[in-house]
C-alpha cells in the first residue's frame, strides 16, 4: 500500500509539472477550459461576435538583421512577454504569436457583451502602445539602438471560432472576415499608431479620443473601409 501510494503521488507530481509546462503554451482561458470538468467549452466550433486585435513591430526584419542573435532573443521575449502579461490583464485571448505579430481577441471563450471587450481590447491596445514607449530606454541600454514602434489594428465582427487542424495538431483560433480586416488595419497603420474599424469605433466612441483618417481599401474588400484612429481615452 504505501508503494502504491508513492506511485500515486508521483504520477501527481508529474501531472502537475506537465500542466504547468502546458499552461505556458495556451492562452489562460484555454487552458482553464481544457481542464475544468466542463472542458468541452473549447471542443466546438462556433460563430461569435469578437473584437480582434493585431500588431506588429515596425521594421522589425531591419532590425533582427542589424543586432546579434543575444539582443534579438532579449528584445523579442521581453517584448512579447510584456505584451502578454497586459493582454492577459485586460481579459484578452492570445490566439498566437507570428514572430513579432500578435494575434488577440476578445469575447471567447468568456465574454462581457460586445461592447465591454471592444472597450477593454481599446485599453490593452493603449497601454501596449504606452508601455513599448516605456520600454525603449532599456531596450537602448542593451545596445538596441533601433526605436521599437509598433503598428496596431482593432476590428469587430463574426467570426468562427474553435479547433481547427487535424488529429495530430489542433490550434484553438478565429477564422473569418473580420480577421483579415483587422490585419490589414495594422498594417496600414503608422508606427506607433492604433487603427480601428467602424465597427469596432461604434461601439466605444463615446469612451475614447480619436478620429477618422481615411477610408482604405484593403486587399481582398470589395467597398472601402473608414478607419479611425485611437489616440486615448
Amino acid at each position: 500500500k504505501l508503494r502504491d501510494h508513492a506511485i500515486i503521488e508521483e504520477k501527481t507530481r508529474q501531472f502537475g509539472s506537465l500542466a504547468n509546462r502546458l499552461a505556458k503554451y495556451l492562452s489562460p482561458q484555454i487552458y482553464n477550459s481544457i481542464f475544468r470538468s466542463e472542458g468541452g467549452a473549447v471542443q466546438s466550433l462556433a460563430r461569435k461576435n469578437l473584437t480582434i486585435f493585431f500588431s506588429d513591430i515596425e521594421g522589425f526584419t531591419e532590425i533582427c538583421d542589424g543586432i546579434e542573435p543575444e539582443r534579438l532573443s532579449f528584445l523579442i521575449n521581453r517584448y512579447l512577454g510584456e505584451m502578454a502579461e497586459i493582454a492577459i490583464e485586460h481579459g484578452g485571448t492570445i490566439d498566437k504569436f507570428i514572430g513579432d505579430a500578435m494575434l488577440v481577441f476578445f469575447g471567447d471563450p468568456e465574454t462581457d457583451g460586445d461592447r465591454n471587450d471592444a472597450m477593454k481590447c481599446a485599453r490593452m491596445a493603449l497601454r501596449m502602445r504606452e508601455r513599448v514607449a516605456e520600454l525603449r530606454s532599456i531596450w537602448h541600454e542593451h545596445g538596441i539602438s533601433k526605436p521599437v514602434r509598433v503598428r496596431m489594428g482593432i476590428n469587430t465582427g463574426y467570426c468562427t471560432v474553435g479547433n481547427f487542424g487535424s488529429d495530430q495538431r489542433l490550434e484553438y483560433t478565429v477564422l473569418g472576415g473580420p480577421v483579415n480586416l483587422a490585419a490589414r488595419l495594422q498594417a496600414a497603420a503608422e508606427p506607433d499608431t492604433i487603427l480601428a474599424s467602424e465597427s469596432t469605433w461604434l461601439l466605444i466612441q463615446d469612451i475614447v479620443q480619436g478620429e477618422h483618417v481615411r477610408d482604405i481599401k484593403p486587399k481582398g474588400f470589395v467597398q472601402p473601409v473608414p478607419v479611425y484612429r485611437l489616440d486615448g481615452l
